[in-house]
Formats: structure tokens, C-alpha cells, sequence
């Protein structure tokens, strides 16, 4: 089967385009209402804010391999723009979409900020209590992860063919076959 457009391709298409234009349009906010390392209370002590150029992952994880981050962004977004003519799921339109959202987005500042291109360093910027500092985007992926897992736990099918077994079963596990042609259906 060919790549076929379908609503659901379009709506997680247009969920990511949001999540990308709000990751970056928050990241340049913070580029220029906020100076390195000054850290200015937001939610309390609990959420701060504070411009970090992060080179790794989670918490700096890597920092040293910013390029192995650029690599695996990109097959992310590959692989969920190829299922994405697959989905027949609205719920899972949804959380891909916002997954490829938060992906693009980091993926963009490993492309277009410095040092080099596809060694960029994702801008960070809202300090989680001290514990780490991350970004609009960080919170899309972790959105996204939490729905698929749900979405996963209570069976919800990616599409309608996801839920029929190999040999033609049906939920119910019900062998499902298909009348011959130029018989009548009983």
C-alpha cells in the first residue's frame, strides 16, 4: 500500500507544526528576555527560569556527543512521518504529533544553533527545582511518551488493522473469512 493521506496524517501533521512553532517561538523568547546562567523565579522556587545551551541529552547526558543526538532526532522524525500515513487513530494521531513536535524542535536547535550545524546546542530554559533545566519541546516528548504507554496499556489500536491478528482475526478472536466471489454472504 502506497502513502495515502488521511485526516489522521493531517491532524498529527498540524499537532507537530503547533508544538514545533511553540517550542521555538518560547526558545526565542528565552534567547532574548533572558541572560546565561541568571536564574529568575516563575512558578515559585519550583519552576525558574534560566537560559542554558545544553550539548546532550537529559540532564547534559553526552554532552559530548551532540552529534549522535542530531542522528537519532532525525530517524525519530523519519519513522514517525513514515507511520504517520499508517495511523488510523485519532488518540495516536495526537500523541505522535506531539512527539514529532518536541523531536523537530530540539532537532532545529541541533541544526541552527552553535557551535556548528548538527552539533547545536538545544536551548534550555526552565529550571525543574534544581533538578534539571529543559524546554517546551522536553515536555511535548514527555507528554507524547506518557500517551503512547497509556494508549499501549489500554489497548487502543493504532489502526483498525493493528487490532486483527495475523490470520484475519477480529478482536474478539474470531477467525474472520471473506465469502468467495459469486457467493452469496451468510
Amino acid at each position: 500500500m502506497g502513502a495515502q493521506l488521511t485526516r489522521h496524517a493531517v491532524t498529527l501533521w498540524a499537532v507537530a507544526a503547533v508544538c514545533v512553532a511553540v517550542d521555538q517561538g518560547t526558545k526565542l523568547w528565552a534567547l532574548t528576555a533572558l541572560e546565561a546562567g541568571q536564574v529568575r523565579p516563575f512558578i515559585g522556587s519550583f519552576i525558574s527560569l534560566q537560559l542554558v545551551s545544553n550539548p546532550g541529552a537529559a540532564f547534559s547526558f553526552l554532552s559530548g556527543a551532540t552529534w549522535l543526538f542530531t542522528l537519532v532526532a532525525g530517524v525519530v522524525c523519519a519513522l514517525i512521518i513514515y507511520v504517520s500515513f499508517q495511523v488510523r487513530s485519532r488518540p495516536w494521531a495526537l500523541c505522535l504529533g506531539i512527539l514529532l513536535g518536541g523531536a523537530v524542535g530540539n532537532l532545529v536547535d541541533r541544526i541552527t544553533q552553535p557551535p556548528a550545524v548538527g552539533m547545536g546546542h538545544v536551548v534550555d530554559f526552565l529550571n525543574w527545582n534544581g533538578w534539571f533545566v529543559g524546554n517546551v519541546a522536553d515536555i511535548f516528548i514527555v507528554l507524547a511518551a506518557a500517551g503512547i504507554f497509556g494508549l499501549s496499556i489500554a489497548g487502543i489500536p493504532f489502526s483498525p488493522e493493528s487490532s486483527k491478528g495475523r490470520r484475519g482475526h477480529s478482536a474478539g478472536g474470531q477467525e474472520q473469512v471473506a465469502p468467495r466471489q459469486g457467493q452469496p454472504d451468510e
